[in-house]
């Protein structure tokens, strides 16, 4: 029997390549093309228009850094927003704090439907907790709108080409400024691969530096988001990251007895070092 692999389209000169044991559902909605297979290194993966966005065997660690680390350095999280993230994946790690509303806005609603039924281990039953409002529309229209206040809010987007485009320019980074809480609101957001996506990181720090009076990179090591370190960003209107004291982070952790399998206090502080490339093309981009 012929062997057969999923190769993915993002880059043009380098590939990941997954073998697959069966392809569970292909559909096409109406923003894009939804695949999920079956493969034998990561389980089931999600793959839009081509690209891998998420996987059973790799998604916690994405997951639990873009929720764990802003919710955990705000002293009092209630109300979160979440744009994208519609396998649930943030949404789960969300909901193991205390938070008292829970707004998840995805442009998609085929995706909220296909992961329900066929990525049930990653989003759960999250998508059914009393705290949370499911909204169809688009991240930009629905925080150009945005009446309320949220304390974080959390960009789980894909890459900024197609719907996901608007959510890294700078009206959008602007918007998400005037809908977080006036004191201490975060806001979190991935950049993608600093190696093999070179200007998606810099571009959107300078950007935020505009805007917010604090940023800051941090990374992570996703095995199917391949070139090396994944990088996100930290944007507050009056936290900074750098100075929430390690044994804060380490009570509120202990305090929630969180069920982690990547993040944790220690990986929290250590995920702001940056090695000298990515700093590099960071502070290239403070002043300019």
């Amino acid at each position: 029997m012929r062997e057969k692999w999923f190769h993915e389209s993002l880059f043009s000169l380098v590939k990941l390549g997954i073998k697959v044991r069966q392809t569970i559902v292909s559909e096409k909605s109406r923003y894009q093309k939804i695949d999920i297979l079956d493969t034998y290194q990561f389980g089931r993966i999600l793959v839009l228009d081509g690209v891998v966005q998420t996987t059973e065997g790799d998604e916690f660690i994405y997951h639990e850094m873009l929720a764990h680390l802003p919710l955990l350095s705000h002293p009092h999280p209630g109300r979160v927003l979440i744009i994208g993230g519609g396998d649930g994946g943030i949404l789960r790690e969300v909901l193991k704090h205390p938070v008292t509303e829970v707004f998840l806005v995805e442009i998609d609603e085929k995706v909220i439907e296909l992961s329900k039924i066929y990525l049930p281990a990653i989003c759960r039953s999250s998508f059914d907790d009393r705290r949370v409002k499911i909204i169809i529309d688009d991240g930009g229209n629905f925080i150009e709108d945005c009446q309320r206040k949220f304390d974080v809010a959390i960009i789980d987007s894909s890459d900024p080409i197609g719907p996901a485009k608007v959510l890294f320019s700078e009206k959008f980074y602007r918007d998400s400024f005037k809908a977080l809480s006036n004191s201490d609101g975060i806001f979190t957001q991935q950049t993608g691969s600093p190696f093999l996506q070179g200007e998606e990181l810099p571009c959107a720090y300078k950007t935020l530096r505009k805007i917010f009076p604090f940023v800051v990179t941090f990374l992570a090591a996703v095995p199917t988001y391949i070139g090396g370190f994944f990088s996100l960003v930290f944007a507050s209107r009056g936290i900074d990251p750098l100075k929430v004291r390690f044994s804060e982070i380490e009570r509120r952790y202990r305090k929630l007895k969180l069920k982690t399998r990547y993040y944790n206090p220690e990986i929290h502080l250590a995920s702001f070092a940056l090695p000298t490339y990515i700093k590099g093309k960071v502070e290239s981009k403070k002043n300019g």
